[in-house]
């Protein structure tokens, strides 16, 4: 039989490190997980004891579909989230709760694009939108971004790549952690309203900063798809639960979409969330964790000899280009985890062309955990 499709995905190099990270671990060996990008530890304890209660209960919308477009009372919170954070006034049923922000991603994508439409993607970034992308049968436009540009897309360079029908933007970006102002949103905004390009916005990591607070595209675009996700700053990664803003003329669209797809996102899940809003102060408390351990690597790093590091605006990464170490980032990685027992993720996953000079720190961890693995990577590089 013929394979369609999935064999020509790309792997995802950060779980292949786990994987050989965890083989490691199971012999004996200790092993310091900074690869992946998943919070520090568990979700808060009310959110936990939400779901256990609802575990003892008989109501059966805790066990069965919800909506398609998620439960409407956790629409009208998430709305409400906007309107308590920073003012901004989103209308509840532009609100789309969905399995994880993956699931947002390819619902947008499909809702709002047809098949072969040019969307612009940069580089170093997420790879999965470069796979969900190419799965779906759209054109990847990859757009090669510079430390001067702070590894952000600026409207000089897009002007450069041609005709897009769509552009992806992350702020804080993964793997970078570099953000975008509202200044320069604005002229990304402008530029794509010039020019009839639709931009999705990634914003998972809102909540996970260190210098200034994240602007929300919902903002300043209206026709933009805005995704977020209760992964990271609300600490349910496992929960499989995220959330998308999209203009009025595509909420039918994704629904029809979702029904068939997806059912509906997980109502337990769903359950479990209502909680995670009245937890601010908790989850402020870990992403403080965050920032001790990003001063402790941004002083670390360079004494290992990575000394070319990205700005870290925001979310849990520091990004290194290591091309005075190494020309095979992969190689390189697998070495450090054998010889040291940290575990970093090659940049081959974030850029198709330059990923081989660049590895990914995840900060998340326990602080004791990030303080012996920059102890373990000076020594070796000494």
């Amino acid at each position: 039989m013929n394979i369609s499709r999935g064999d020509s995905i790309s792997p995802f190099y950060a779980m292949e490190v786990k994987k050989e990270a965890n083989k490691l671990q199971a012999a004996g060996h200790e092993i310091f997980h900074m690869e992946l990008g998943e919070p520090g530890g568990p979700p808060p304890l009310s959110v936990l004891r939400s779901a256990q209660n609802a575990l003892g209960s008989s109501d059966p919308n805790i066990f069965g579909y919800t909506e398609a477009l998620g439960s409407p009372s956790l629409r009208k919170r998430i709305a409400q989230y906007y309107s308590n954070t920073d003012s901004n006034e989103i209308e509840s049923d532009r609100v789309i709760v969905t399995t994880g922000s993956s699931s947002a991603f390819t619902l947008g994508l499909l809702a709002a694009f047809q098949s072969g439409a040019r969307i612009g993607l940069t580089e170093p970034g997420y790879p999965a939108y470069r796979n969900i992308v190419q799965a779906l049968g759209m054109t990847v436009v990859p757009i090669a971004t510079e430390p001067g540009q702070r590894y952000q897309p600026t409207t000089e360079l897009l002007d450069t790549v041609g005709k897009l029908d769509g552009l992806v933007i992350a702020s804080p970006a993964n793997p970078t952690g570099t953000m975008l102002d509202k200044s320069l949103l604005a002229s990304l905004v402008n530029w794509s309203q010039d020019r009839g390009v639709r931009l999705i916005s990634d914003e998972v990591y809102h909540g996970i900063t260190y210098e200034a607070d994240a602007v929300s595209l919902a903002k300043l675009d209206r026709q933009a798809i805005v995704i977020n996700s209760f992964s990271k700053y609300f600490c349910m990664p496992g929960w499989r639960l995220g959330w998308m803003i999209v203009p009025p003329e595509l909420i039918r669209p994704v629904e029809l979409l979702a029904q068939n797809l997806f059912i509906s996102p997980p109502a337990l899940a769903q359950h479990a969330a209502l909680e995670v809003f009245g937890c601010i102060k908790e989850l402020d408390d870990r992403v403080a964790t965050y920032a001790k351990n990003r001063l402790i690597l941004l002083d670390s790093l360079p004494l290992a000899g990575f000394d070319k590091l990205a700005p870290p605006d925001g979310a849990f990464y520091i990004f290194a280009d290591v091309q005075s170490l190494t020309d095979d980032s992969a190689s390189f990685c697998k070495q450090m985890l054998h010889e040291t027992g940290v575990a970093v993720t090659p940049g081959t996953d974030f850029d198709s062309k330059r990923g081989k000079r660049f590895l990914r720190f995840s900060i998340a961890g326990p602080t004791k955990t990030i303080e012996k693995a920059a102890k373990r990577l000076i020594s070796w590089r000494s």
